[in-house]
């Protein structure tokens, strides 16, 4: 396969660590035009360094910032052509007992996940539909799809949520020949909440979750950021509402 995304404007959000340092890697090493946002000033720093875009701040969950960075990227003569939505996490919140949850804990989560996803993909729509071309990639999680390993309530559920959105918008705005796809991730050491996870498994916590993934390892940022090159590629032109586990095998 040749994917080239020379020419193409890309925002990858959640860009300073992890997966969307990857992403924004990956896509600039096949020529994309990049911009790399995140909330972590000093990471988003990094990625730009390690060339990876150009960084700009932004927190998702700021309906009033979202429209004002994609409108800035547009008075800079660039129409978004893929737009990643990854940012997200579990905001440093772990895994408590139901009644503890604060309504702003439950919030928090739900701000970057979802309404993120929800409030990027809304403000690039219409550049999208106007070229009649578009890819959106939403970045859940195994979470989504069955339970978190974090047992964080609000997490599987975003993702769970974020997922539903994508299979909705992928109808809602397929007749501009705009695709919307989903990854989800299994367990990948990619970033400072994931090690101080992996730490606190302990080593039969870390046994277990090996044997329990069929290639018997775990993954990189780098798989996921493969997966997320094929549905931004011309390849996956006709492929859209779907979810893809990049998780080892399960």
């Amino acid at each position: 396969m040749n994917i080239d995304f020379a020419g193409k404007t890309v925002v990858v959000t959640g860009a300073a660590h992890g997966f969307g340092r990857a992403i924004a890697l990956a896509f600039a090493a096949h020529g994309a035009n990049v911009y790399a946002c995140d909330v972590n000033a000093e990471g988003l720093a990094e990625t730009a360094r390690l060339g990876g875009g150009k960084g700009l701040s932004l927190d998702v969950g700021d309906h009033d910032a979202v429209q004002a960075t994609i409108a800035q990227i547009e008075a800079d003569g660039h129409v978004v052509d893929i737009l990643i939505n990854n940012a997200g996490g579990v905001r440093g919140q772990v895994g408590r007992p139901i009644e503890e949850i604060s309504a702003a804990d439950w919030q928090t989560i739900f701000d970057a996940n979802v309404s993120g996803a929800f409030f990027m993909t809304q403000a690039v729509a219409p550049g999208m539909k106007k070229q009649r071309f578009g890819r959106v990639i939403n970045i859940s999680s195994g979470a989504g799809l069955g339970i978190s390993l974090t047992g964080i309530q609000a997490y599987a559920s975003a993702k769970a949520g974020q997922i539903g959105l994508t299979r909705q918008l992928a109808h809602e705005l397929g007749a501009w020949n705009i695709t919307v796809n989903n990854i989800a991730p299994g367990f990948v050491r990619s970033n400072p909440t994931t090690e101080r996870q992996w730490d606190a498994m302990g080593a039969e916590g870390q046994e277990k979750l090996l044997n329990n993934i069929a290639l018997k390892r775990l993954g990189s940022p780098d798989d996921i950021a493969n997966a997320v090159m094929f549905f931004a590629s011309d390849q996956a032109g006709w492929i859209s509402g779907q979810v893809l586990s990049v998780d080892g095998g399960k």
